[in-house]
């Protein structure tokens, strides 16, 4: 080979060794430009629950529309007129205006209807005079009749005996007559009494009902029972009751008036979440109004069945936070951001944020950067804070946690815990008792069942069957406790 080809093979090879070392530089250059690190944190680890809610006052004093609406038969009235939410109102200020349309036609149909009974009453009294005025006639004539009779009994004693019995017939008739006729008299009397009395009880009925209606028309202009600021009312879907909304003879709540010196944020945790909120804890909040400001509060109820709010299938359980801050800054309805404080893990715990959790439902683990080299790295985790979350086994505090996954992930190997760490970390199967006094034969039995793993360490249950103290058997005949 002549010396120039010599040359330009070695310049070849020299610049395809430099272009190769360029591409490697330069893909490791990218890659690490891409990457987050972070280092573990060994301290006290806060786990708490992040919810959001609503600001309302403890206690408040409903406004409210007519409360007998459902006794003259109308079940819902439409909102005309209402002031604004949040409008500073004094004892006795116009608050809201209901449509008054089903009233008025209730109101007229009544009207007519009294009339109608008015009418009915004054013919029965009508009918009733007249009706008594020829019965009192009547019994007028029957008594001048018995008179005749009277008089002509008088005068026949010196008639025929035939005549004066005939006389006599004629004079007890004349009685009898007189004496029936008094008696349906006082008994008609009775009939038409009672009469107009249901007539009149009728129509008392009627006009009571009419002068409720009116009295309740005065009703429709709804004022204001105290000072204070006026806040929505929510309905049962949580929409804000305002002006075009109706209310319900039910619930004939418009409005509200919020006493400002207790707060209380209404939030809803999740059902995961749930079980670690207890009465009493502390918790820190921000508005949205106001997001650099936080606020101190305290549990006060945490509900014990959950539901599903609207539009959201998931279940959630009411939380009631009572604040301890006080703040004029603070309104009803502002929307709260709530962050509950369950737990808080001793100051030698280590943990990374949450983000720099990778994996699935078999693995956990973290891309880590360890003496110059990527390792994907299993580990075991603990709980989880808001935002970071505690690491049990797996990865140390010098190590370097990737925050997000690196280019070159394919051609990173993995690396397991150790066994005895997956043991000495690993949620326990059981506790086993200590036993006392008081456990009985049956409790101790079922206490010192072996495990799943205790089972099969390789020699099967020969030899391993345990002692069951005070009781024969299990082994040993007549073992002692």
């Amino acid at each position: 080979m002549s010396r120039s080809l010599k040359f330009i093979f070695i310049v070849t090879t020299l610049v395809l060794i430099a272009f190769a070392a360029w591409w490697f530089l330069l893909r490791n250059t990218n890659t690490a430009s891409n990457a987050i690190t972070v280092q573990p944190i060994v301290g006290a680890l806060d786990i708490t629950v992040h919810t959001t809610g609503e600001l309302q006052a403890l206690n408040s004093e409903d406004i409210r529309g007519p409360d007998g609406l459902r006794f003259i038969g109308i079940n819902q009235v439409k909102i005309s007129e209402l002031i604004p939410e949040g409008s500073i109102v004094k004892e006795g200020d116009f608050i809201a205006m209901l449509d008054p349309s089903q009233l008025n036609t209730k109101i007229k149909d009544a009207e007519t209807e009294l009339q109608k009974v008015e009418s009915q009453y004054l013919q029965t009294r009508l009918d009733t005079t007249l009706e008594l005025r020829k019965l009192r006639d009547d019994l007028i004539n029957q008594y001048y009749d018995l008179e005749q009779k009277q008089i002509a009994m008088e005068q026949s004693k010196f008639e025929s005996p035939a005549t004066i019995r005939q006389i006599e017939i004629e004079l007890e008739k004349a009685k009898r007559t007189y004496t029936q006729a008094k008696r349906n008299y006082k008994i008609k009397k009775e009939q038409f009494k009672a009469k107009m009395q249901e007539v009149n009880a009728v129509r008392q009925v009627q006009q009571s009902k009419l002068d409720q209606m009116n009295a309740m028309l005065d009703q429709f202009r709804i004022s204001a029972p105290k000072a204070g600021m006026l806040i929505y009312k929510k309905d049962w879907s949580g929409r804000k009751v305002k002006g075009g909304s109706d209310i319900y003879s039910f619930d004939p709540t418009v409005a509200t008036l919020p006493d400002m010196s207790t707060m209380i944020s209404r939030c809803y945790v999740n059902e995961i979440d749930i079980n670690k909120v207890k009465v009493g804890q502390i918790a820190t909040m921000t508005v949205d109004a106001f997001p650099d400001r936080k606020f101190k509060g305290k549990v006060s109820s945490v509900a014990n069945v959950g539901e599903e709010l609207p539009d959201n299938d998931t279940k959630v359980f009411e939380v009631v936070v009572e604040l301890i801050d006080r703040d004029t800054l603070l309104k009803p309805a502002m929307t709260t951001n709530t962050t509950i404080a369950t737990a808080t893990l001793s100051n030698t715990t280590l943990h990374i944020p949450q983000l720099c959790i990778q994996g699935n439902d078999s693995l956990t683990y973290v891309y880590v950067e360890r003496s110059g080299k990527r390792i994907k790295q299993e580990v075991i985790t603990g709980a989880a804070g808001n935002d970071r979350i505690e690491i049990r086994a797996g990865i140390s505090k010098t190590d370097q946690v990737y925050m997000n996954v690196p280019d070159d992930k394919d051609n990173i190997q993995i690396e397991r815990i150790s066994e005895a760490e997956r043991k000495k970390f690993a949620p326990k199967q059981y506790t086993k008792p200590v036993l006392n006094d008081t456990t009985t034969n049956k409790d101790r039995m079922m206490e010192m069942k072996p495990s799943e793993n205790e089972k099969g360490n390789g020699r099967g249950n020969k030899g391993n069957k345990p002692k069951v103290l005070g009781m024969r058997g299990g082994g040993q005949r007549g073992g002692r406790p």
